[in-house]
């Protein structure tokens, strides 16, 4: 059942089920906390579990027109801090990542572990800001068909086909973001740093999961990251929706790092 503070004026809403570990799953650009419905009644047999909407995104409001990765964290700070959990394992998807990211380096001391799923904690190189910059001018003049097109970007052609239903119903979710929503993220996104340092000189449990087919992150480049960072990685078969794509060894791979944390 999904629940609701204010923050900042703004309403965000979360979720909050079963008992033991705290962990805070963090959804990623143009989805919100359903995207985890299928993994939250597996994890939530042996965990806490905490699904937030963040800023501009499912039933959470805007706060502005740039949402930066550092007032993302601050929503799933006073989550948190309404919720009396005072440590927690944080996993988050691609634009989920980025956040649990500025969490951890703000409050390492409350992170019991960090799984960076499709995600990474370099950022943004000027292709990368330069294409934010052009899909924020687009947006504005052809709302569905841009959300149409970025989200049928996140998939190969064969994931297309065989995951054509799921590929749908996440479709649906993210054209209910708000166009303020999809902006104030993608000014966020270009304005973070990296934060490499993050995962090197922590202590908590790292893990690092890419996708061999991912469109987005190139999954070489993901390797060296874990090793430089000192992270753990696993790499699944297909692209950038892991939930999606490769749900049951996600599932798997969940299970055994929420248990080591």
């Amino acid at each position: 059942m999904q629940k609701s503070i204010t923050f900042k004026n703004a309403n965000i809403s979360f979720s909050d089920e079963g008992k033991g570990t705290a962990v805070v799953l963090i959804h990623g650009f143009l989805e919100n906390s359903t995207m985890w419905k299928n993994i939250t009644p597996v994890l939530s047999k042996r965990n806490r579990i905490i699904t937030i909407d963040l800023l501009g995104h499912g039933k959470t409001a805007c706060l502005g027109y740039i949402h930066s990765m550092e007032l993302f964290a601050e929503t799933i700070a006073a989550v948190l801090k309404h919720l009396r959990i005072r440590k927690s394992v944080l996993i988050g998807h691609s634009l989920g990542g980025y956040v649990a990211l500025a969490f951890a380096e703000k409050h390492p001391q409350k992170v019991k572990g960090l799984c960076l799923m499709n995600s990474t904690s370099d950022d943004d190189n000027d292709e990368r800001k330069t294409l934010r910059t052009r899909a924020n001018k687009m947006i504005q003049h052809n709302f569905t068909n841009m959300v149409r097109m970025s989200f049928a970007n996140l998939f190969g052609a064969k994931s297309k086909e065989i995951y054509k239903d799921e590929m749908n119903s996440s479709l649906q979710e993210a054209l209910q973001t708000s166009l303020q929503g999809y902006i104030a993220a993608q000014e966020g996104m270009k304005l973070r740093p990296n934060r490499n340092q993050v995962l090197a000189e922590n202590n908590f449990k790292k893990l690092i999961i890419a996708g061999e087919k991912d469109p987005v992150l190139n999954v070489n480049i993901i390797i060296e990251e874990a090793k430089k960072t000192n992270s753990e990685v696993v790499v699944f078969s297909n692209g950038h929706m892991s939930h999606i794509e490769n749900r049951d060894e996600l599932i798997a791979t969940l299970k055994v790092f929420t248990k080591k944390c």
